[in-house]
């Protein structure tokens, strides 16, 4: 891969990064939807919080299970509850931020290398180049997205709402890129 074709795949990647910060303020920041999945109020929060801080003291992911029956196993129909404490406070919020925003630009970059490395078939047209970055959406919804699903984990209906919104972000990725980066002749998306 050449100079130039090189600093173009990274400008597209970049141009993605961008597509996946404007998408984030958008829906999360305006629309507020990881506000309405991640961060629902709890009745009673200053009790909560209370039994949660004396409690939980070390960082970790925990899960409230109700009591055992009789035969040794969870109540089909109690709930059980998942608990993360990271182990900062809000003070910290900017250091994760950061990290959340490198990645935004760190992932559509890799993504864009990936399909200039690619066979001519997936890098030849505009909607296989789009498809490739669907599919990205769509391996993360796999891996991640769907596990999230279960006792202490999220309802069925936020796992699915999750992952359209991760399918249609890397979807928009995808326009972008696809529109910026074009096969360098002799390159192996030009084969």
């Amino acid at each position: 891969m050449g100079g130039r074709y090189a600093k173009k795949v990274l400008v597209a990647g970049l141009l993605g990064g961008i597509v996946l910060v404007v998408w984030t303020f958008v829906v999360n920041g305006v629309l507020g939807f990881n506000r309405s999945i991640n961060m629902k109020q709890v009745p009673n929060e200053r009790q909560v919080y209370t039994v949660l801080k004396e409690n939980i003291v070390k960082p970790g992911k925990y899960v409230c299970n109700p009591e055992l029956t009789l035969a040794r196993t969870f109540p089909d129909e109690e709930p059980a509850f998942s608990i993360q404490y990271g182990g900062t406070g809000h003070g910290s919020a900017g250091v994760g931020m950061l990290v959340g925003l490198a990645s935004f630009f760190l992932a559509p970059t890799i993504g864009t290398w990936m399909l200039s490395t690619t066979s001519a078939p997936n890098g030849s047209s505009y909607p296989r180049k789009v498809f490739f970055f669907t599919a990205i959406g769509l391996s993360l919804v796999i891996v991640g997205d769907l596990g999230k699903f279960g006792p202490g984990g999220y309802p069925s209906s936020d796992v699915l709402t999750l992952a359209v919104h991760d399918v249609v972000a890397w979807t928009f990725v995808g326009l972008v890129v696809a529109w910026r980066i074009k096969p360098e002749p002799g390159s192996v998306m030009d084969s």
